[in-house]
């Protein structure tokens, strides 16, 4: 017969753990309610946990959020959560969303907690959010739980749609300005160029400079764009390594405005990250390390490691990560004195809030010296144009004697 290890609280609100043995789980969990213990975890040591299906690859962290925010709503009217999950996958409309329901209610239906269920889609929640979850099982405060990283995915999400939205209007101004100029040098100049030419006479430099461009654009411009594109996809596959991908992080940290704001927004992720950990209950060694985890510049992530292993040893928080060359000395004396006064967690959202001002600031930043950066390069190179053919125009009318 199996043997069952269990987690529970019993009547008195104290944490139970042993083992019992029963035919399956349904009958675990039976015998368990008739002992009066809430289960927390139930697992088999010999079982091992089933992982998802393939519908669940390449599932978007953000896919998760409306379904968190259904069970939110669910729970926090008093629905446990399996009757919770159950109705949802009876009640949601989108096929993906309805599937993971029917994956989750398959598992609690056998008598797994929320957070073990959530652990066989581990294409749809991360370890940081099975770990949360099985804190809130465990404290009895699920809902908070859920609120807190509702609120979490929540602020990552509009931190992408400040960077997309920031980027969108460079690239749009980028894209016209090349568009332009390809119009010119493609389409229009050789047409000139076949109208100077036949008035005859010597072509001003700044003509023929352009007339040389435009020349080799239309011999090499196929050969220059096929190599560009080949690079690029070397590049890329080589990235994907974890030399390579070491490699070009430490390449764009050296970047002049790149750097700053990998910087900035490593710190931000870490400091909101570790901030909900520790606000929910998990243990500062674990939410350390899971923080480092979510990092994904890799010499920073680096870095991180080793500040985690020194704080594991017995040193501040404040005096690990100032080790680490990426935090101004005003914000570790925040920390340090958050740790002082056992108040980490709220030093660390201060912390979060402070820079993604930051990171605003330096995508308005960014967005505008851009913008106008293109901006002036395009107007420079239409008026290099112009005055080429005028200057054109004039010297070959010049030429001629009347």
């Amino acid at each position: 017969m199996p043997r069952y290890a269990y987690t529970a609280r019993d009547p008195a609100g104290q944490t139970v753990r042993a083992t019992l043995e029963a035919p399956g789980r349904k009958d675990a969990m039976r015998l368990l309610a008739a002992r009066r213990l809430q289960v927390i975890e139930l697992t088999d040591p010999d079982a091992a946990i089933t992982r998802a299906p393939m519908v669940f690859r390449n599932f978007s962290p953000q896919q998760r959020l409306p379904f968190l925010q259904a069970l939110h709503e669910l729970t926090g009217s008093g629905m446990p959560a399996g009757e919770a999950v159950s109705l949802l996958h009876r009640r949601l409309k989108e096929p993906r969303l309805r599937a993971l329901c029917a994956g989750l209610w398959d598992r609690l239906s056998e008598g797994l907690p929320l957070s073990r269920a959530m652990q066989v889609f581990p294409e749809v929640f991360d370890p940081q959010t099975v770990n949360l979850i099985a804190a809130g099982e465990a404290t009895g405060n699920l809902k908070e739980v859920l609120l807190r990283l509702i609120q979490h995915f929540q602020e990552q999400r509009e931190l992408r749609q400040k960077l997309t939205a920031a980027l969108a209007y460079p690239a749009f101004i980028c894209a016209v300005a090349v568009g332009v100029i390809l119009f010119f040098m493609f389409f229009l100049l050789p047409r000139l160029q076949t109208l100077l030419t036949s008035l005859g006479g010597q072509l001003p430099l700044a003509t023929r400079i352009l007339v040389g461009l435009s020349h080799f654009l239309l011999s090499y411009g196929l050969l220059v764009l096929a190599t560009l594109a080949l690079g690029t996809l070397l590049l890329w596959q080589w990235r994907r390594t974890e030399a390579g991908r070491t490699a070009t992080d430490g390449w764009l940290q050296r970047l002049p405005f790149a750097g700053a704001f990998i910087i900035r927004s490593t710190i931000h992720n870490f400091s909101q990250t570790l901030a909900v950990l520790l606000e929910n209950g998990v243990t500062a060694a674990e939410a350390l390390r899971m923080t480092e985890r979510t990092i994904t510049h890799r010499p920073l992530q680096r870095a991180f490691r080793d500040a985690t292993d020194r704080v594991l040893e017995g040193e501040s928080l404040s005096r690990a990560l100032g080790r680490t060359g990426c935090f101004p000395d005003l914000v570790l004396d925040r920390l340090a004195v958050g740790e002082s006064t056992g108040n980490l967690a709220p030093s660390l959202r201060d912390l979060a809030r402070t820079y993604e001002r930051e990171i605003a600031r330096q995508l308005q930043f960014f967005t505008t010296v851009v913008s106008s950066g293109v901006l002036l390069f395009a107007f420079s190179f239409v008026a290099f144009i112009a005055y080429a053919i005028v200057s054109a125009v004039f010297q070959i009318s010049a030429s001629f004697k009347f």
